[in-house]
């Protein structure tokens, strides 16, 4: 079996990483805050770059039919989901395949429905194409620790506020909520009865961890395929962002035809060569490296978990999936800005603002644990010492 590395720790500060933008971090600021994983790509991935590279010749390309059946095979292999390749649309990323559905089957003022706390670029995307903002705080289970949907006010939002669309994420983000297929269930026939379209967000899909299981919305019902649209990508799991390949599962071909048709109208049907390669390989050759990464993502999650419920008041949503953990500082009374200064200049770590997020954002904050377990120890020493009880 191939041994990874998942200790080093390696130096973005003169790539241009997003995450080390920040110029404290020069100053020994700890970055833990945009979701990408500061671990080495798999050796077959850096082969592929380097090969891409090699060529010497960068024009216009097209979709292989083996990236197809890659993507095809992991989804009914790792997620019990088997589809059509006309099923199959490739887009750039997720967050602009959420803009083609907000354009393709909704108007301005329309309703647009998320939960709350949500992904920051949910509710922008809505905002900046004239839609209506409608959003469900999340109800959370204090026996449990967990989010919960809130449905009977979802059903209400549903009828009182000409909702159109529901743009759901599944994992959630912030929160790491694995949601059952009974609560999917009970949303989709929520949807069906009020006529609803349900975008699927399932970039974490990968991610789960402690027996939980991710199900993909249209595995739910055959029924939900109608009204609903799913999307992923690779770039989360194996952490190939920067190379901007996702894609859209429609079923549907009435919903396929105008999603495509937007697409086009937006000109955003090419994708770069480096991502239709990148997605390749890592569907095709990084089930071995996923599977040894897992259990260390986990023994980050649960080191972070034990020290700061332990040694802070912090109070610590264990995600389900994700590599993401919701923090909440509420207890000490903290306005947000003296929240993050604190967090700044005395922990010397950056993390998500929660209240970016949303409803129930406030006193908040989102802690990446993606990186070497080493920097995770930095980081729990810093924020416990900043904190304590």
């Amino acid at each position: 079996m191939t041994i990874y590395d998942f200790t080093t720790q390696p130096n973005r500060l003169a790539h241009r990483a997003v995450k080390y933008q920040a110029p404290e971090v020069k100053y020994g600021v700890l970055p833990l805050w945009i979701a990408d994983m500061d671990f080495l790509a798999f050796p077959a991935l850096v082969e592929t770059a380097q090969a891409y590279v090699d060529h010497h010749l960068y024009g216009y390309s097209y979709a292989s039919d083996s990236l197809f059946e890659r993507i095809s095979d992991w989804e009914e292999k790792r997620h019990h989901y088997h589809y059509s390749r006309e099923s199959i649309v490739l887009v750039e990323g997720v967050v602009p395949a959420i803009g083609i559905a907000i354009q393709a089957f909704t108007d301005k003022n329309d309703g647009i429905l998320i939960n709350t706390p949500a992904y920051p670029p949910f509710a922008r995307t809505i905002q900046l194409n004239d839609r209506k903002l409608v959003t469900s705080e999340l109800l959370f289970d204090e026996e449990e620790g967990q989010f919960l949907l809130n449905f009977d006010e979802i059903e209400q939002l549903f009828k009182n506020q000409k909702v159109k669309m529901f743009i759901f994420c599944s994992p959630q983000n912030p929160g790491g909520r694995v949601w059952s297929a009974f609560e999917l269930n009970r949303l989709g026939e929520l949807c069906q009865t009020y006529s609803v379209l349900l975008i699927s967000d399932e970039i974490h899909q990968d991610l789960v961890w402690n027996g939980h299981e991710h199900h993909s919305f249209h595995t739910i019902s055959p029924d939900f395929k109608k009204f609903s649209i799913v999307l992923s990508s690779a770039t989360k799991t194996f952490n190939i962002a920067d190379t901007k390949c996702s894609f859209a599962l429609i079923e549907d071909e009435v919903l396929r035809e105008a999603y495509l048709k937007q697409r086009l109208a937006n000109n955003q049907h090419e994708i770069n060569e480096l991502g239709l390669l990148m997605t390749e390989t890592a569907f095709q050759e990084g089930e071995q490296w996923l599977e040894a990464l897992k259990p260390v993502i986990e023994k980050n999650i649960d080191y972070i978990y034990a020290e700061l419920s332990q040694k802070t008041k912090i109070k610590v949503m264990k995600p389900q999936g994700t590599y993401l953990i919701w923090l909440d500082f509420s207890a000490y009374a903290l306005s947000d800005h003296a929240l993050h200064e604190k967090l700044l200049h005395e922990a010397k770590v950056i993390l998500n603002e929660g209240i970016s997020f949303g409803k129930g954002g406030a006193s908040h904050a989102r802690l990446n644990v993606a990186a070497p377990f080493s920097v995770i120890q930095d980081a729990s020493q810093r924020i416990c010492d900043a904190f304590k009880k």
